[in-house]
């Protein structure tokens, strides 16, 4: 699909693996050229040979986004080697799972560090030279834990909802300079770091059987909207939260004791009561 990104420099953090190498993939293949960055080497690197071999100008660099300085030297590299930057895609995350009550301070830290501060450290000096230029558009990857609560999640969630309070901010303080910022709030992806950390029951039960769309969703169906919320189409967009989820957020259980409750024939039978009358 054609977002008009053709020969635009697009910067990923996180663009390694999941979302953010399926996010620079699909940048690549409509024209544009990705640098990216991930916290180990060799996923950066087998990406942006991905990206070459569809014939991408491409570069990959190391980056602990916990790291002001090494922030700034990354994005200082970047537009060194291959021009201004004219959008980000910031990515970088962990989802480390833990009970709120015995969570370690360490685990609370770190995640705060990495999904938010880290979230932060990397926009900001992109940020600070879009303004300058007075343009460039950024999405920041936040989560659907990030509009509510996740058991086991307390430090991810609480993250991902300072993710959105983040980029609502810098939306309303860069606007004026012709700098858009949005969130990209995805449901359960299918992705290494997700298959990390939820047993396989779980997995079934708690994500997939509560999907409206029953399935988990690829990590390229999240390139698309993000995509989009960079290219001109969403010119009119700022501070926005896109949620792409399969309609996890939009309600409740889609499914009870093993039954479809989307089914018609269910529906049809009367499974569910009698509506009332209305006369």
């Amino acid at each position: 699909m054609d977002y008009g990104l053709q020969g635009r420099l697009i910067f990923i953090t996180g663009g390694g693996s999941g979302i953010g190498r399926a996010i620079g993939i699909e940048a690549a293949r409509g024209g544009a050229r990705v640098a990216l960055v991930d916290a180990v080497a060799e996923r950066a690197a087998n990406v942006a040979a991905e990206l070459r071999d569809l014939g991408a100008q491409a570069m990959a660099q190391t980056l602990d986004v916990r790291d002001a300085a090494a922030c700034e030297a990354a994005v200082v590299c970047v537009e060194e080697q291959m021009g201004e930057i004219d959008g980000m895609v910031a990515c970088a995350g962990i989802s480390p799972p833990s009970a709120a009550d015995t969570m370690p301070d360490e685990l609370w830290t770190r995640c705060l560090d990495v999904n938010l501060t880290g979230m932060f450290r990397s926009v900001q000096p992109v940020g600070r030279r879009m303004v300058a230029r007075q343009r460039g558009a950024i999405v920041t990857v936040a989560s659907i834990d990030g509009l509510g609560g996740h058991a086991g999640r307390a430090h991810y969630s609480a993250s991902k909802h300072g993710v959105i309070g983040l980029t609502r901010a810098l939306a309303i303080e860069w606007g004026r300079f012709g700098v858009r910022v949005n969130a990209l709030a995805p449901g359960v992806v299918d992705t290494p770091l997700l298959k990390a950390n939820i047993p396989p029951d779980h997995l079934q039960y708690a994500m997939v059987d509560r999907n409206p769309l029953g399935r988990l969703c690829r990590p390229e169906e999240q390139a698309g909207p993000a995509l989009f919320l960079l290219s001109d189409a969403a010119s009119y967009v700022t501070g926005s939260v896109m949620t792409v989820d399969g309609g996890s957020a939009a309600g409740f259980f889609t499914r009870w004791n093993g039954a479809d409750l989307g089914s018609r024939a269910l529906l049809e039978a009367g499974a569910y009561g009698t509506p009332p009358s209305l006369s």
